[in-house]
């Protein structure tokens, strides 16, 4: 076994092949214990003892499953994302004023279930829309200003 995983430390081509082998490595070369082990590789406990139990039961690096693209619990993919979304953004490249709970109506038709609020800002917040409607004031307007400005007329006029 020490010889198949110091083999595999020479071959490994990404951390998580360097991190098993290593596992495996440290504690029957040098003796180290699994918490020491751990914390050479900067893991949890209960992680290294999983990097170390993969690749002894597979005899060989055993690569990590990869998670779906966006979580198991997505309900469209990033493509389908976009898709959706193309209507809403040329709505919006016009001019037009785009609100959530549209944008939420037809998710929740498209997906057949409801789904809550925070969904359909995370889902603007990955395509990239940060601002969903227009302020009620200008970001740089001054009452006071306004205030001047309405008695300069009201002078100018009277």
């Amino acid at each position: 076994m020490l010889e198949q995983a110091q083999q595999a430390l020479r071959e490994a081509k990404t951390v998580e092949e360097l991190r098993q082998a290593q596992a495996v490595v440290l504690p029957l070369l040098l003796g180290v214990s699994i918490e020491q082990t751990a914390a050479v590789l900067g893991v949890s406990v209960g992680w290294a003892c999983q990097l170390r139990r993969r690749f002894i039961s597979a005899g060989h690096l055993v690569p990590r499953k990869p998670a779906p693209p966006q979580g198991p619990r997505a309900y469209l993919s990033r493509s389908e994302e976009a898709a959706f979304l193309a209507p809403f953004i040329e709505r919006a490249s016009q001019g037009q004023i785009v609100v959530v709970a549209e944008i939420r109506a037809a998710f929740e038709q498209r997906v057949g279930r409801r789904t809550a609020p925070s969904t359909i800002y995370y889902l603007l917040k990955r395509h990239g829309w940060r601002k969903l409607a227009p302020d009620r004031v200008h970001p740089q307007s001054s009452a006071p200003a306004q205030k001047r400005w309405k008695k300069k007329v009201a002078q100018e006029v009277g």
